[in-house]
């Protein structure tokens, strides 16, 4: 037994003293492209996650290492090997790669989106917020509403799951969310502050703090939108700070009223201090990935549920036993979704009114099946436009069940087929005469409105929308 640990010992030695004659061995040539693999190794991960333009200070950076790469892997000698010319093809190869990366994360056609976006994002604070914070009159409700449409626009950009695409979306949102944030808190601070400067000498100090908060609200909106190009970041983010230690060596003599007047200015500019961290905080946390976010994998969870017990329903033999746990159990995941939390974040609001429409969908169709199913056990004498809307209900049920079984994009046929069968059945609800029958008005009514519902749905489930 010791003789066999004993060769066993020789010969790894003698493997790793192999190795080591063979690195010692290695051409120099191949040494040096490795070396230069090694630092566009360095780089990969800033270029896959590079969100910014091709006129950005990274860009330039980025282009300007791996040219320098390529232009070193080049001037590597080869000396006619082929084993060296093969690895020289390869490492320039893996360059050329990153390069074309990095350019079309910059010129991605969803990143021109986010862009155009944004600007007109920009122009709406130049317009209409630059003039309120220089005196100018209060913020419109047309600002605020343009605002939203924005939001809600970039909620909609696809990503397609690239890192450059997420991080460039999260980023605009962040900022155009923290400025309505700022506004909103502004314009609802009703302060039955200033005090007046008879109350105390320290008074006319904290005044005087609070009129440079204000002004800093301004500039640091100014700064999140880049449209100030006269002050940065770091320099608010100093003043703010000497505001800070300013009111910390006032002497408030015990005054309550004066401590918390100097505490809500306090308050305010450490809020405006966390917008300054905003951009940087999310690349540290990877904010932007939201397939890890606590809200999202609870949303996901609940959808998970939902397809389980829709599959169920639509593969089950007699289904009409399953209606009343199915709805019992779905109005559970509904109670969910509400107490899932947003985070102030526009994606997770879009991603949870979807499930909830995804739940709500399925609600309505066990509903319409029951309707129908207890139709068929009281069969009486009824109207014939009342009947004529029954027949189209019963298409309805028909359909929500492919629609709710469809998983594929506007192009598909199923897609188009689905599309014209809603279609015709709006059409045939279009041409019932309900004859003055108030009550066979109502069921029209609502099942054009059904109808339409699973339009919209069948567009949700078909319009390739991701975190």
């Amino acid at each position: 037994c010791n003789k066999l640990s004993f060769l066993s010992s020789f010969s790894a030695c003698e493997t790793e003293h192999n190795k080591s004659m063979d690195m010692g061995n290695q051409h120099p040539s191949i040494s040096r492209l490795q070396e230069i693999q090694k630092e566009v190794k360095s780089v990969e991960q800033q270029v896959v996650g590079f969100s910014g333009l091709s006129d950005d200070k990274n860009y330039k950076k980025l282009e300007r290492i791996l040219t320098k790469q390529l232009f070193e892997i080049d001037s590597v000698d080869t000396e006619g090997k082929g084993d060296i010319q093969q690895a020289r093809k390869r490492a320039a190869q893996e360059t050329e790669r990153l390069l074309k990366e990095l350019e079309q994360n910059a010129n991605h056609p969803h990143r021109i989106e986010i862009q155009n976006i944004f600007e007109e994002a920009q122009s709406l604070v130049r317009e209409k917020i630059v003039p309120f914070y220089n005196g100018g009159n209060c913020v419109t409700d047309e600002f605020e509403e343009g605002i939203q449409d924005i939001i809600l626009r970039l909620t909609h950009v696809k990503t397609g799951g690239k890192i450059s695409l997420r991080k460039a979306r999260y980023h605009t949102l962040t900022k155009i969310c923290a400025v309505q944030e700022i506004i909103e808190d502004c314009m609802k601070k009703q302060p039955s502050l200033p005090l007046s400067e008879d109350a105390h000498p320290s008074v006319a100090k904290i005044n005087f703090v609070m009129c440079e908060v204000n002004k800093a609200r301004g500039v640091l909106i100014a700064l999140l939108m880049g449209v100030n190009n006269n002050e940065t970041c770091r320099h608010l983010s100093c003043v703010l700070s000497g505001l800070i230690a300013d009111l910390d060596a006032l002497d408030v003599c015990g005054r309550t009223e004066i401590r918390n007047y100097r505490r809500e200015v306090v308050e305010d500019i450490n809020k405006l201090l966390k917008y300054l961290d905003l951009e940087e905080e999310a690349d540290t946390t990877k904010a932007f990935d939201l397939r890890q976010n606590h809200s999202i994998l609870k949303i996901e969870k609940v959808l998970k549920r939902m397809r389980e017990i829709k599959n169920e329903l639509l593969q089950a033999q007699n289904p009409s036993e399953l209606y009343l746990s199915s709805k019992t159990e779905l109005q559970g995941l509904i109670g969910q979704l509400d107490e899932v939390s947003l985070e102030k974040n526009p994606c997770i609001r879009e991603a949870r009114r979807r499930a909830v429409i995804e739940v709500q969908t399925l609600i309505t169709y066990i509903d319409l099946k029951e309707a129908l199913e207890k139709r068929k056990l009281f069969a009486c004498e009824e109207h014939p436009s009342h009947k004529a809307v029954w027949n189209v209900l019963g298409n309805l049920s028909e359909i929500q069940g492919e629609v709710l079984s469809f998983d594929g994009n506007r192009t598909d046929k199923n897609y188009i087929r689905l599309e014209e069968l809603l279609t015709k059945q709006l059409l045939a609800l279009d041409a019932v005469d309900p004859q003055g029958e108030e009550k066979c008005k109502a069921a029209r009514k609502q099942a054009v409105k059904l109808a339409q519902n699973i339009l919209s749905y069948l567009d949700l489930k078909s319009d390739e929308w991701e975190y």
